[in-house]
């Protein structure tokens, strides 16, 4: 009955996250993820190596591989395999807690007898809205996941303890949850350890005996962290840009960091107002600026350690909460989130036991009602976190009202705003996300990007450089620099920029294109076309490409590919007049004066006020003897255009010809 409690609680709660839209990391995770594309590919075992949220986790890459083949990009199956995990892990959950409840009332202990305390933990913890960012967001399934592991790691070994144990089986599962949780994400390093302590605390009584007794289990639960040092040696030691030392930041400041964020995550354990979902990556200069955060960390350590020692149950927990953080706060830098909620999403259960076991000991008969309101009050929170989740606007705007500090935060608020046309306060964000990290390389382009999409240009090149110098790598960067120097004239700077983006991009197809529109400015036509040529084999499609490369090869005299790329445009787009009118002009210069003179009155209708079209076709039709016709066109071109000198003589060659025909 419990159970079906317990599960049901914990869907109901997380029912309004379905709907919620990919965020944040789940970009990463998923829709740029091309390694889930195909379920049955070794591919999905080998999952991006540029520092996102899969980078060096199997595990948790094959996992979004189902869901892309149930549902592809559409995020409800996603968010319902999240909700399935977190079921998932309460149920295990309950049944760990109430298995340690056994051992220690068979030990003798009277202080946890009620049948609700499991229940009760399990609950509240289920239903904690700090547990919201790791249930919701896709690409938390890292956290949950590997938790789901750890807790079957412990799991394991206690159903191998059990009375009526079958030992080695579930021993070797107990193993095999540990060496698949180290490929859901590196927390579960640390599991060997708790297992040791939990072995010591509610089993064994002493290390000593934990380790005579079971010597070869623990031998071989130590063995799976071959699994991580084989995953990390794939990637060099560490997961790209985004974690480990030399990425940035050092062992020393990401360290003081952390004992703000242990605070933090223990002052939201107790009072889950206000969530954040990005604290951004700033770390202190110096230790005074968290001195009072450091003293408490400290102080707990030590408090956890004389537990251990003298109450091995509340050490037990303080040593959960610490060694289940430890690798993501302690001193190995994890640049891209320097603190983050959803760590605290396995380490909360102890606290949560903690609170428990409080409330129950000191409010006595009234502990189940006490509890039972708290919560009720911890899924009306959930639920209503669920909600903003929902919207990405509102939930970046949350972001920056309660945490203004987060460059990040205002970066992806100004994306979205500039996505939806509110460009002014994106402009705002924009400028508040470089001015709190000047070092910002994405906020510089992203702004870089918006401003040239207003046609500032020499804001946009201002920013687009820094992106640049800061990160000179970056493609993309690159291109848009490109892209700017090539509308503001400055064509022989946008070329070296462009032809770097190549270099960097070789596939980068605008890039090729944008080069190429640089090069036929430059007058160096046959590079050009190379270019453009490059564009087209990849996307014919291209309309712009086509007829440019058709207007080169006519001016270079090659009439029939001119025609053939011409032909091609038109295709695609029958009523591009540029394309009509050129291929006219190469048809005339064939010879095929009739068809010439066919594409030409089509670019007629389409640009009806073009003084060269009509030139064009008076031209075509004075060839084909049609002089009246040829003196109309050349009329309504001068009428455009009156100083046309040219046209004016060819006027007097039609109205010649219409003489010598009267004649």
């Amino acid at each position: 009955m419990w159970a079906f409690v317990v599960a049901a609680l914990s869907a109901l709660a997380y029912a309004n996250s379905l709907t919620a839209p990919f965020l944040f990391d789940d970009a990463g995770a998923v829709l740029n993820n091309p390694s889930i594309r195909k379920l049955g590919s070794w591919a999905v075992l080998q999952p991006p190596t540029d520092g996102s949220t899969t980078t060096g986790r199997p595990l948790l890459n094959a996992s979004y591989a189902v869901n892309y083949a149930i549902s592809g990009t559409n995020p409800w199956s996603y968010h319902a395999v999240n909700v399935a995990i977190h079921v998932l892990a309460a149920l295990v959950l309950m049944s760990l807690v109430r298995r340690a409840a056994n051992r220690l009332s068979a030990a003798g202990h009277k202080t946890l007898g009620p049948s609700w305390l499991a229940p009760a933990i399990t609950v509240l913890w289920a239903l904690h809205p700090l547990a919201t960012e790791t249930v919701v967001c896709v690409a938390q399934r890292s956290e949950s996941l590997a938790s789901l592991c750890y807790l079957l790691t412990l799991y394991g070994f206690a159903r191998a303890v059990d009375p009526v144990p079958d030992s080695k089986g579930w021993l070797a599962f107990s193993v095999a949850a540990c060496a698949l949780g180290l490929a859901s994400k590196e927390i579960v390093a640390t599991a060997p350890l708790l297992v040791l302590l939990y072995d010591r605390t509610f089993v064994s009584g002493s290390f000593r005996d934990a380790w005579r007794l079971r010597r070869r289990y623990y031998l071989a639960l130590a063995a799976t962290w071959l699994v991580l040092v084989f995953l990390l040696a794939g990637l060099g030691g560490s997961r790209g840009v985004s974690a480990g030392f030399g990425a940035g930041v050092s062992a020393w400041s990401y360290l003081l960091k952390q004992c703000e964020a242990l605070v933090l995550y223990l002052k939201l354990s107790i009072w889950p107002h206000p969530l954040v979902l990005d604290y951004g990556t700033g770390v202190p200069a110096s230790l005074s600026e968290v001195i009072w955060q450091a003293i408490a960390v400290v102080a707990l350590l030590a408090v956890t350690v004389w537990a251990l020692m003298k109450r091995p149950v509340i050490g037990f927990l303080g040593a959960w909460f610490f060694l289940v953080l430890s690798p993501s706060s302690s001193v190995v830098p994890l640049v891209a989130q320097t603190m983050a909620e959803h760590r605290m999403y396995l380490p909360l259960a102890a606290i949560v036991a903690l609170f428990v076991g409080t409330v129950r000991r000191f409010a006595g008969p009234a502990a189940l009602p006490v509890l039972l309101l708290v919560a009720g009050a911890f899924a009306w929170l959930t639920v209503s976190r669920n909600a903003v989740y929902r919207d990405e606007l509102s939930l970046w705007q949350a972001n920056v009202a309660d945490y203004p500090g987060s460059a990040r935060a205002h970066n992806n608020l100004a994306r979205l705003l500039q996505i939806r046309g509110h460009l002014d306060a994106a402009e705002l964000e924009y400028a508040r996300a470089v001015e709190l990290d000047p070092e910002y390389v994405l906020a510089h382009y992203n702004w870089g990007v918006a401003l040239l999409q207003r046609g500032r240009l020499a804001e946009a090149i201002q920013q687009l450089t820094d992106a640049v110098s800061r990160a000179p790598r970056f493609a993309d960067a690159r291109l848009n620099l490109g892209v700017a120097l090539l509308r503001a004239g400055r064509t022989q700077e946008a070329a070296s920029e462009l032809q770097t983006a190549i270099e960097l991009q070789p596939e980068a197809v605008d890039a090729r294109f944008n080069l190429g529109v640089a090069l036929q400015e430059l007058g160096r036509d046959a590079d050009a076309v190379r270019q453009f040529n490059e564009v087209v084999n990849v996307r014919p499609d291209l309309v712009e490409a086509q007829v440019r490369l058709g207007q080169l090869e006519a001016k270079l005299g090659n009439h029939a590919e001119a025609k053939s790329r011409l032909e091609t445009a038109l295709r695609f787009d029958p009523h591009r007049g540029d394309a009509l009118s050129t291929l006219g002009l190469v048809l005339a210069q064939m010879g095929r004066y009739g068809e010439a003179a066919r594409r030409l009155e089509a670019a007629v209708e389409i640009a009806p006020n073009d003084p060269d079209i009509r030139a064009n076709l008076g031209n075509v039709y004075l060839l084909q003897g049609e002089a009246d016709r040829a003196v109309k066109q050349y009329e309504e071109s001068l009428k455009l255009r009156p100083d046309d000198a040219r046209v004016r003589a060819n006027l007097s060659l039609a109205h010649e010809a219409l003489r010598s025909s009267a004649r």
